[in-house]
């Protein structure tokens, strides 16, 4: 391919989109994402864009493989993609994996984000903005959170909520083990 120069780190300019993958292949961190993709939600490109920030190691797209790629902002590329027909492929290669699966919603149960320790094997589960995570895929989940809200809105934006869960897992796992200067 071709070299990049768009918006990446100045480590990065002028490298190829493989060289620059196989550069953050080396140092991705354990994380696994996935997206329900039920509506074609703009917002999916918001959540692949902050996965490649934190660099997770692989984002998970369930349902329809076309998906709105406008927010990623052509970070997709450097990330590793899988795609699941199906709720039931995707548990099943969860399992297989040995993946806890963490949906994020705002539903009936759910436990909140701010008192769960995180596995270093989660995979977090993010739905579309109108409609959430389906039912099925609730029901396969290990777990179910929700960050805590305090304002009226009913929920915060589904990229936004899945930004601060990916963080909340590297405070746990990667920056917590960092030496403080």
């Amino acid at each position: 391919m071709t070299e990049d120069t768009r918006n990446v780190l100045d480590t990065y300019r002028n490298q190829s989109v493989d060289a620059i993958k196989a550069e953050l292949d080396k140092t991705r961190v354990e994380l696994h994402i996935a997206i329900e993709n039920l509506e074609r939600d703009f917002n999916m490109g918001t959540i692949v864009r902050t996965a490649n920030a934190f660099n997770v190691h692989t984002i998970h797209i369930i349902g329809r493989r076309q998906w709105n790629k406008r927010g990623a902002m052509v970070t997709d590329v450097y990330m590793n993609i899988v795609y699941h027909v199906s709720v039931e492929e995707f548990i099943a290669t969860m399992k297989a994996e040995q993946r806890t699966v963490i949906a994020m919603d705002i539903v009936d149960g759910a436990k909140d984000l701010s008192t769960q320790p995180l596995p270093k094997t989660s995979v977090m589960v993010f739905g579309s903005e109108g409609a959430g995570i389906s039912d099925e895929l609730l029901k396969a989940s290990d777990e179910v959170l929700q960050i805590e809200q305090f304002g009226s809105t009913r929920s915060i934006n589904v990229g936004v909520a899945a930004g601060i869960a990916m963080y909340t897992w590297m405070q746990q796992h990667v920056l917590a083990l960092r030496p403080r200067e």
